[in-house]
């Protein structure tokens, strides 16, 4: 099944607009994990057993496992998500953004060794530099449109040739020309809900991954009725921090879930 069928079928099955984003700390982690070599395999592992059934994604940051060396956990990781929860597609957050050769083995990277659903990508150098993920027409390609950091206005609401801003260009390259094969949907931040609805009504019922609420303040109602398609889906709303450091202690996964379950409901109720 391709990225864009699986993320369909679970924002039916598990009713669920929740992208629960896994970025390991191991300063955070709970006092039983710490020392542990297997430590961020077996903290990630403990959310998505305690999460999966609340979710529409999981969203593994790679910058949290390579800096922890822990590239082959991460490996490790998604292979037990395909394995245990074949319908939670996952997707892989690394913004990768080069040309010719080198987007290749990135996308080797993202879709071989690690057998990711979909990719987050930066378009800013343009087509050739998002071409080669394409060839992976089964695999989701998320590209950067409207971050919710503060700084991307430098940038991203620039005003462009037509009027238009840079983010608005952005949308409907990636919803037009871009989308070779349907597979393609776009990272647009829960703290812009204008530029959010800005964004729906360019690219129709295009999936957006929304990062931003939880411990960024994103405001979950002005996000959803903003970003929500037509059918009261069309989003993967991102939380990271606020899900998997609710506890501290061994109980740290009930915890997560106790703030999973809280968040997919609360999105729940503005989708209709």
């Amino acid at each position: 099944m391709d990225f864009r069928s699986k993320l369909t079928a679970v924002w039916q099955h598990h009713d669920s607009l929740l992208c629960v984003g896994l970025d390991p700390d191991l300063k955070r982690f709970p006092a039983h994990l710490q020392g542990r070599t297997d430590a961020v395999f077996a903290f990630c592992k403990g959310i998505v057993d305690a999460t999966a059934d609340l979710a529409c994604a999981f969203k593994p940051q790679i910058a949290y496992f390579a800096a922890a060396r822990a590239e082959d956990q991460l490996q490790e990781l998604i292979a037990y998500i395909h394995e245990k929860y074949p319908a939670v597609p996952v997707v892989l957050d690394a913004k990768r953004g080069d040309i010719g050769a080198t987007a290749q083995q990135y996308a080797r990277e993202a879709f071989e060794r690690y057998d990711a659903d979909a990719l987050t990508v930066n378009p800013y150098m343009g087509f050739d530099s998002v071409e080669p993920y394409l060839e992976y027409s089964d695999r989701g390609l998320i590209v950067l449109c409207r971050t919710s950091n503060p700084g991307g206005s430098d940038l991203q609401n620039l005003t462009v040739e037509g009027g238009a801003k840079l983010y608005q260009h952005v949308a409907g390259l990636v919803a037009g020309k871009w989308n070779v094969h349907g597979q393609n949907a776009l990272v647009v931040g829960a703290t812009f809900p204008q530029e959010l609805a800005d964004v729906r009504r360019i690219v129709g019922d295009l999936p957006l991954l929304v990062p931003g609420i939880g411990a960024q303040g994103g405001d979950v109602e002005a996000t959803v009725k903003a970003g929500r398609s037509a059918a009261g889906t069309g989003l993967m709303i991102s939380s990271s921090r606020a899900i998997l450091y609710a506890g501290r202690g061994e109980d740290y996964a009930e915890q997560a879930r106790k703030v999973a379950l809280a968040t997919r409901d609360e999105v729940n109720l503005f989708r209709s």
